[in-house]
């Protein structure tokens, strides 16, 4: 009795949980190893890596991503109709990175548009560490000057609703960030 009882409680949370709250769905040939889900204050949005392009980016990504380092995280600088930075896990202001070292550049030929995902950086194109950021147009002043890490596959809707401002009052959130392979 006490058994049925506690499944039916654990039934009627679940059903209860908000759309947010439960793990979004990868689109169809998304290789989950290699893709990113990450929880925001607006909602989910996935991402896929590219380390066809960018090895060494991607598995920063993935390794920060898998330790929780993006937990928590704001979306410190958010300009209309170019881009949302985030991953700024040490100070959440743009200044910090991880405990790890700086990366060197692995810049392609793939263009900057809509939902690409960047590695932002210093001045130096060796020095990107843990932030990232997402495009929200035509970004080519950007084409070969930093590295391409992946693009936005589901909810690009999410981050065109992060509040803006350089820095970003009251910002939103990364409230988790997953590697697909790794979500429950």
């Amino acid at each position: 009795m006490i058994r049925s009882l506690f499944a039916a409680l654990a039934l009627t949370f679940a059903l209860a949980l908000p759309a947010a709250a439960q793990a979004p769905k990868l689109p169809p040939n998304v290789d989950p190893q290699n893709a990113i889900i990450m929880e925001t204050t607006k909602g989910p949005v996935i991402f896929v890596l590219r380390p066809d392009l960018a090895p060494q980016h991607a598995e920063r990504i993935k390794t920060l991503a898998r330790e929780g380092f993006y937990n928590n995280v704001p979306f410190h600088r958010v300009i209309e109709g170019f881009m949302a930075q985030t991953g700024d896990g040490q100070f959440g202001n743009g200044t910090g990175g991880s405990r790890y070292p700086n990366l060197p550049a692995e810049f392609s030929k793939v263009p900057f548009t809509r939902g690409t995902v960047g590695m932002a950086r210093a001045s130096s194109p060796n020095s990107a560490n843990s932030q990232f950021f997402i495009t929200f147009g035509d970004a080519s002043f950007l084409n070969g000057q930093y590295t391409v890490i992946g693009q936005v596959v589901s909810g690009m809707e999410n981050v065109d609703k992060l509040k803006r401002g350089e820095p970003v009052s009251n910002p939103d959130k990364i409230i988790s960030m997953k590697v697909a392979a790794d979500a429950k």
